[in-house]
């Protein structure tokens, strides 16, 4: 059997009990690394569950499938993922490859930071399309985030904006050189986030459209959900460029419209920025 089990929101007790069985009597157990990261780490996870774990990282997911689910067919084989198992693309690509290798497979679902998110008070059904921020080059600089954005904001929905996270990611002298050489690792914050939007803004020009994004916008900015050093923030976006959330993940909200329940538990939870 191949099994991808979630891990929650990063403590290695946030599995659950029967991907922790599971785990337990497996042969063999990856832990993928580049779609988000675990603040325990892996020598935590091996403590706690009492095996080796291997690392997975973006070219063995990706390139190296058939490494990870060799044997399968006879063995049990675990992929443990940061979250939920379906919250990223690849675990579902990952999936498909075994179904179409005709390996029997099983998925062991946890809380994400899709669910989690309603920590802030926001209402999980007064969402909108959940929407990427990848980070900026000097020739790269995509923005149809924005346009989803204030997609869901003309219909007074928030969105969730996940933000960019880049682990092993090969510099574009060594792909020339065609010797791998690593960036160092990146997570993008609720600061670097907001600027972005805001120079977009600047670009685009802010008209009279409710949609439309501006600088006194309303969000609310969140770090290190379930951890004990859990922050909810609120403020305008403008206010957020500036503000340092602390260590990663990080993950930016913007608000559609608000509901009196919302604005009284963001009044009550947060931490208001001006």
């Amino acid at each position: 059997m191949f099994y991808i089990v979630g891990l929650g929101l990063g403590d290695p007790k946030d599995i659950s009990v029967k991907g922790l069985e599971i785990v337990k009597k497996s042969d063999r157990v990856y832990l993928e690394i580049y779609t988000s990261i675990l603040s325990a780490g892996k020598e935590a996870l091996e403590e706690f569950y009492g095996r080796e774990i291997l690392l997975a990282d973006r070219e063995l997911v990706e390139q190296g499938s058939e490494e990870i689910l060799k044997d399968a067919d006879t063995k049990d084989i675990v992929l443990l993922v940061v979250g939920d198992p379906f919250s990223a693309t690849t675990h579902t690509d990952l999936f498909l490859r075994a179904k179409q290798s005709n390996i029997p497979c099983k998925v062991i679902h946890n809380a994400s930071i899709i669910n989690a998110i309603g920590c802030s008070g926001l209402q999980l059904y007064n969402f909108g399309e959940t929407v990427s921020i990848p980070y900026w080059t000097s020739s790269w600089q995509p923005d149809s985030f924005y346009d989803k954005i204030c997609s869901n904001k003309s219909r007074g929905l928030h969105t969730l904006c996940l933000l960019d996270i880049r682990v092993k990611e090969p510099t574009v002298e060594s792909l020339m050189k065609k010797k791998r050489e690593y960036e160092p690792p990146r997570f993008m914050t609720v600061s670097e986030a907001a600027t972005q939007l805001l120079q977009i803004i600047s670009g685009r020009g802010s008209g009279d459209d409710i949609s439309e994004l501006t600088e006194v916008t309303e969000c609310v900015g969140v770090a290190r959900v379930g951890s004990p050093d859990q922050r909810i923030c609120y403020g305008s976006l403008a206010s957020f460029a500036d503000l340092d959330l602390g260590p990663p993940l990080q993950s930016l909200v913007i608000i559609g419209t608000l509901h009196p329940l919302e604005q009284e538990f963001l009044f009550q939870i947060a931490e208001t920025v001006s």
